[in-house]
């Protein structure tokens, strides 16, 4: 036998199965939760949570990461039992269920940063193995009577030797060895195919990969066994394995029928979807990246043959055209990439549950997800945040309930966790408390800074790195990075904004306002003395000209720069000139244009000399330290081969602010 495989090709695969198997277990667990609060068995939710753990134990043992197999496999066999008694789960077994959940989701994690995966707890693997059935002669009988080799009944469990041994259901056993190869692969023959196809004829008991010295017959060096439980004929198993006939070996005959049971695998859920890996969707967007710069270039040529007299009306249309069906073209590919917001936001219901046990506080939760999606690669850079920002509603916006009675409120916090789409480009996202609020003289006296004198200044003081309110650190909270890190992320990663609404005794509000994608987006293109600029469209409440008699100036004290405001239908706005920030000489005779972007909810005006045009346009984040600058979040190419900076003037206006003084960090 040959040393131990690499199994990373398989990796990909087993972590998008995984995650989405562990969302399906979270939302089940706290299914049954409910109904055993009601005294209700809980048959669909526990056969469920059954079939994920089947799954995720297959295919965890697949890619051979050992301490996921023994979680999955141990809360499988509680489960197994449970669903064979109705779905009636003993009320004991719920909390080692749910760690157990907790301890596989820290293993997937791990796995995903391709850090060392932790033995399972020797401790709930016990508490677990309380819970299930006793080991009986089935399995015994099994071992007798079913003849493995050594390197596969090695690896197998009480549970699935007891499931080998037959349950009086009608199927027999049998084993299918698949041997992975390019060709095969060419033919849409793997691993991840053939457990899909075999599980809608059976229950698949395991998948053991198993070793073997590369040669002609197993060019990988790998093959794996699929121990299965079917009444489907040979010749269809075959067929799904891609073997012949005869390779479909018999481990036990069939057993009396007792009592059918329903199949473990449903091929019909996942049947018209497809999974694709992020990676490819990432790789078909970088390529129309290329083509809608590409396209800029084109524009560019033919706007200089119209201008040298040659006659351009066909290439014209042409361009036209191509333009349109770059838009279609991006839509589908935005569409592949797009996820709902419930999907992100499932797993917060278990974080609440979790935080509420673990600071002996009753929270009620209130989720409302609605229709909006949102990019994957943008809902996995959002998530943390939301889990800081639910951290702190719990740990610091739910009072103890004795507190809440004296208070006048009801035991239970309410929580609030919403979103809807403020735009077909900006998602709005709210956690909203009932709890204190902040209080902004002890947050002051903590940063040793002065009293904020409104929200704004107060969220700039909240996300001071390293500040908090507590005195010592705790498994939630109190070492003052979780506000510094949303702030990192949806502001300076995204080009997001956050809001902060608080009062003191009535609770606290997040607002996040983030873009749905972030890599191709429509944007205005304009121009300061002689250099171009971009900004994203869905920062842009509106564009105006600029009549030097509705400019005044507004008074300035001692330190701080002159402002000018700008009429703007009978309200004052602020009024900056971007060519003085960024020191740049203006063009004489230009037609002035203002573009008003809010900054929460205020209104704030950029003068610029003149407007260009709206397009889409791919943002190439900037990287370098050196470069990144508040209000700066990326650069593009206008088809002249040339860098443009893409701006975030609500970033801009926030920092101009705190230099003149309007807002004391």
């Amino acid at each position: 036998m040959s040393g131990p495989v690499d199994l990373a090709q398989f990796l990909g695969g087993f972590l998008v199965e995984a995650d989405e198997n562990l969302r399906l277990a979270g939302r089940n667990m706290l299914s049954v939760e409910h109904d055993l609060k009601q005294g209700l068995p809980s048959p669909r939710a526990v056969r469920d949570l059954y079939r994920s753990m089947h799954t995720i134990k297959g295919l965890a043992a697949m890619v051979g990461v050992e301490p996921i197999v023994e979680l999955a496999h141990a809360m499988e066999a509680v489960l197994r039992d449970a669903d064979r008694r109705g779905g009636r789960l003993p009320a004991n077994a719920l909390e080692g269920l749910l760690a157990a959940l907790r301890a596989i989701e820290e293993r997937v994690a791990a796995l995903a940063r391709g850090a060392t995966v932790a033995e399972a707890p020797r401790p709930l693997l016990e508490r677990l193995s309380d819970l299930g059935p006793l080991p009986g002669q089935p399995a015994a009988a099994a071992r007798a009577s079913i003849d493995l080799p050594a390197e596969i009944a090695g690896k197998l469990g009480e549970s699935e030797w007891t499931q080998l041994a037959g349950s009086g259901d009608g199927r027999r056993a049998v084993r299918i060895d698949f041997i992975p190869s390019t060709a095969r692969a060419a033919e849409g023959l793997t691993i991840t195919g053939v457990r899909e196809r075999i599980g809608a004829l059976g229950e698949i008991v395991k998948v053991v990969p198993l070793s073997r010295p590369a040669d002609a017959q197993t060019p990988g060096g790998l093959v794996f066994a699929l121990l299965v439980l079917t009444a489907a004929p040979d010749e269809a198993l075959a067929g799904a394995a891609g073997v012949r006939v005869e390779e479909v070996r018999l481990l036990r005959p069939a057993s009396p029928v007792v009592a059918a049971e329903e199949p473990l695998e449903d091929s019909g859920a996942s049947r018209g979807v497809v999974r694709v890996d992020v990676s490819r969707l990432d790789d078909a967007l970088e390529k129309l990246s290329a083509l809608v710069v590409t396209r800029f270039r084109l524009g560019r040529a033919v706007a200089e043959l119209a201008a040298a007299g040659a006659d351009v009306r066909a290439l014209q249309q042409i361009v036209l055209e191509n333009g349109r069906q770059l838009r279609d073209l991006r839509g589908a590919i935005m569409r592949a990439r797009m996820i709902r917001a419930r999907e992100m936001l499932e797993r917060v219901p278990l974080l609440v549950r979790g935080l509420a046990r673990s600071t002996s506080k009753e929270v009620v939760l209130d989720l409302d997800a609605g229709k909006a999606e949102l990019d994957k690669a943008v809902a996995e850079r959002v998530f943390p945040a939301i889990v800081h920002l639910v951290r702190n509603a719990v740990d610091h916006g739910a009072e103890p309930p004795a507190e809440r009675e004296r208070a006048g409120k009801p035991r239970a916090a309410a929580l609030r966790v919403s979103c809807f789409e403020r735009s077909s480009t900006q998602l709005e996202l709210t956690i909203e408390d009932d709890g204190p609020g902040i209080d902004a003289e002890a947050l002051a006296r903590r940063a040793g800074r002065e009293v904020p004198g409104n929200e704004e200044a107060l969220l700039a003081l909240l996300t001071v790195p390293g500040l908090t309110t507590r005195d010592a650190a705790t498994a939630t909270s109190g070492r003052g990075l979780g506000m510094n890190i949303v702030k990192r992320t949806i502001v300076d990663d995204l080009g997001g904004e956050i809001v902060l609404r608080t009062a003191r005794g009535r609770g606290t509000t997040f607002v996040l306002r983030i873009p749905l994608s972030i890599t191709i987006i429509d944007a205005f293109s304009f121009r300061c003395g002689q250099q171009p600029f971009v900004v994203p469209v869905a920062l842009v409440e509106e564009i105006v000209e600029v009549n030097p008699t509705d400019i005044t100036r507004a008074p300035s004290g001692p330190g701080r720069a002159e402002l000018r405001m700008l009429d703007r239908r009978g309200a004052a706005v602020p009024l900056v000139n971007l060519e003085s920030v960024f020191h740049l000489e203006p063009e004489a005779g230009a037609r002035r244009k203002a573009i008003v972007v809010r900054r929460n909810g205020q209104p704030f005006a950029f003068e610029v000399d003149q407007m260009l045009g709206q397009q889409e346009v791919v943002v190439r984040p900037l990287q370098d330290p050196l470069v990144r600058r508040p209000g700066i979040v990326g650069s593009t190419d206008l088809g002249n081969g040339q860098p443009t900076l893409v701006l975030d003037l609500i970033s801009l206006a926030h920092n101009l602010s705190r230099r003149r003084g309007d807002v004391r960090a």
